[in-house]
């Protein structure tokens, strides 16, 4: 288990499982401007990236447009998505590719889920949980790449962790004033306590994933793997805004995850919290990264 201080310097199911296929026509690795993975990463992905920062999701989460229901589901497809990704990197962190990127006491999010579900849903909130159809794609994916190929475990974590890092206490300020919170619990995901120095953190994990040795085409899979990580991302809120009106008309008649009358939002806004938050790749994120 790797140790780290400010010092150191270092869709459809066929759609979203098949990412190479659907992309090999027109994804390329951008070698010749740029060396770096992270670079060719961030490259491969532009498209990606001004697509999504201009969905209505985004645009409206900029303004602090959120709900305390949509928040708490957005907190159960987060803990099934970095069950999936945590539980693969812990298993394959002897892996050559997946070795250099595995800081767990750094990063690690599950544990931080974890506190923050319990804190709004109660200590059987295991129960009472609702994870959407294109989640459980989401995850699927995640265990059969790191059964079949864990090299591709790099960009998913990459794009996520990075992205959350950057832009986690910006969000987390933005999602306790739109809430309404008085306190920092039930914010636990947007916090690092093991990270004193974010950007320098950044530089770090940088340097030790472009250091991973890959051959073209290895590297032709982790650049399709990096924009099939915003494909899988879009598609779980996508899923979200359809449960959205299914919750706000049952949400009389359930327990399972909304607020009480006493804490729920006047407003019923869309899930633009998830599309920030969860892949925080699209918009604030990547481009920090």
């Amino acid at each position: 288990m790797q140790q780290w201080t400010a010092r150191s310097q270092e869709a459809t199911t066929v759609d979203a499982l098949q990412p190479a296929q659907r992309r090999k026509d027109f994804i390329t690795v951008p070698s010749v401007f740029f060396s770096d993975l992270s670079e060719q990463i961030k490259a491969a992905t532009k498209d990606s990236h001004v697509r999504a920062e201009n969905t209505q999701l985004m645009l409206s989460y900029q303004k602090g447009q959120i709900s305390l229901v949509q928040y708490k589901v957005l907190l159960c497809s987060l803990y099934e998505i970095y069950k999936a990704l945590e539980e693969e990197l812990d298993r394959n962190s002897s892996h050559p590719a997946v070795a250099p990127i595995y800081f767990p006491q750094e990063l690690a999010r599950l544990e931080s889920l974890e506190s923050d579900l319990e804190h709004f849903l109660g200590s059987d909130w295991r129960r009472r949980v609702i994870i959407p159809a294109a989640t459980h794609r989401y995850a699927q994916r995640l265990r059969e790449i790191g059964r079949k190929n864990p090299a591709l475990l790099v960009a998913h974590a990459y794009t996520r962790y990075l992205g959350d890092l950057s832009g986690g206490q910006v969000l987390g300020k933005i999602t306790q004033k739109s809430l309404g919170l008085s306190s920092k619990e039930g914010l636990s995901f947007f916090s690092f306590p093991g990270v004193s120095s974010p950007n320098r953190f950044k530089q770090l994990y940088r340097s030790r994933m472009n250091g991973i040795d890959l051959t073209e085409e290895g590297r032709r899979e982790m650049l399709e793997e990096a924009v099939s990580a915003f494909e899988f991302n879009i598609q779980v809120f996508d899923d979200l805004q359809k449960m959205l009106s299914v919750t706000t008309a049952t949400a009389n008649q359930s327990n399972v995850v909304f607020p009480t009358a006493a804490h729920q939002s006047p407003r019923v806004m869309q899930f633009a919290v998830g599309l920030c938050v969860a892949l925080a790749t699209v918009g604030l994120g990547m481009y920090a990264l």
